[in-house]
């Protein structure tokens, strides 16, 4: 048995380039039952030819993310994480937000990657699809770009019917080239544009839909925003009931909730698969809605649910930044952008 080249790249790209594993460190994989043996085994065989020490930990699939999947964690695994120098994390739904990544978090020692891939040709398009050093050009200076521009209006809109305008925030978790102090951080190929409290107005219409599992709807929802979730319609019979649920959870209110983040997905290499959340939110104009109490509030956490636009149009201020998923933003960052070729080989 041998992995593709394209897996084997993507493999050291995370390893090596992204988390930077030295010798003799401790390295976490938590995987759940849906995670390939091929995917594992390509990470493991990174984090040994960079002489560092794989411990992997398979677990069944959580049936919540966040704080909601305390219940179901041992403390076996609770131990490993804040023993461990990092911890790659492809379990979906993932751990982060829960009782053990913020002990991992606060002890100061661990380098956390939410990953939450679970097949090996996901790892391969998304850390070895691409010359990973061009796509986190692009993706560190368009989140500078959105940080500058805090305290403007943002509008997005989609042909399905989606118009909504919000006013940006601060950008709350921003990237590091390579992650060297502990700390979190995420798959490259989106970024987070974080809306001002009830600043959100609009219509949403998303396509896909992750609250207790991830799929494409059969029927488009529509979200209704005045500052905060006024009305949700247009469901199908079998989506109505779990997304209400996963609305009040993560509201902490038992209400509709209001919003945590909008985003932009550019990754060349990402397609849309239906079972892999987080490649399809890097797919190219895609933008990822986070509805609920934001982690950075008393109360959230990593337990909300996303709804997924897709070939969105987005103008911050007067600036028009993507037309129908394709990026039209300033010319320094386009030279960024069309420098992100995808990779075949």
């Amino acid at each position: 048995m041998f992995s593709h080249p394209r897996l084997v790249r993507a493999a050291d790209n995370l390893v090596r380039e992204q988390f930077c594993v030295s010798p003799g460190e401790s390295v976490l994989l938590t995987a759940d039952s849906s995670v390939e043996r091929e995917l594992v085994d390509a990470v493991v065989q990174a984090v040994l030819r960079q002489g560092g020490k794989p411990l992997v930990a398979l677990a069944p699939s959580l049936p919540f993310q966040g704080g909601l999947s305390d219940p179901y964690v041992g403390d076996s695994l609770a131990a490993a994480v804040v023993a461990s120098d990092v911890w790659l994390d492809f379990c979906f739904p993932y751990h982060a937000g829960s009782r053990i990544h913020n002990a991992a978090m606060e002890a100061r020692r661990c380098r956390y990657g939410l990953i939450a891939i679970s097949r090996a040709d996901s790892l391969a398009r998304l850390y070895g699809g691409v010359e990973f050093s061009t796509l986190l050009d692009f993706n560190i200076g368009f989140m500078e770009f959105v940080s500058e521009h805090a305290g403007e209006t943002a509008r997005f809109t989609c042909a399905a019917g989606t118009d909504v305008s919000f006013v940006l925030d601060k950008v709350k978790l921003k990237r590091p080239r390579s992650m060297r102090a502990p700390g979190m951080d995420t798959v490259p190929g989106a970024q987070s544009l974080y809306p001002t409290k009830d600043s959100v107005r609009g219509r949403i219409v998303i396509q896909a839909l992750f609250d207790e599992t991830y799929r494409r709807l059969r029927k488009p929802i529509v979200i209704e925003a005045d500052g905060h979730i006024t009305r949700v319609h247009g469901e199908a019979p079998e989506d109505a009931a779990s997304f209400e649920r996963a609305l009040r959870r993560a509201s902490g209110e038992n209400t509709l909730g209001t919003f945590v983040h909008f985003t932009y997905g550019f990754h060349p290499a990402a397609r849309l698969t239906g079972d892999q959340f987080v490649e399809d939110i890097r797919l190219p104009g895609s933008n990822a809605i986070g509805m609920g109490l934001p982690w950075w509030e008393s109360g959230g956490g990593e337990n909300h649910p996303d709804g997924i636009v897709l070939d969105q149009s987005l103008w911050i201020g007067d600036l028009q930044i993507v037309d129908q998923g394709r990026f039209v933003g300033p010319a320094p960052l386009r030279a960024l952008h069309d420098a992100m070729l995808r990779r075949l080989d």
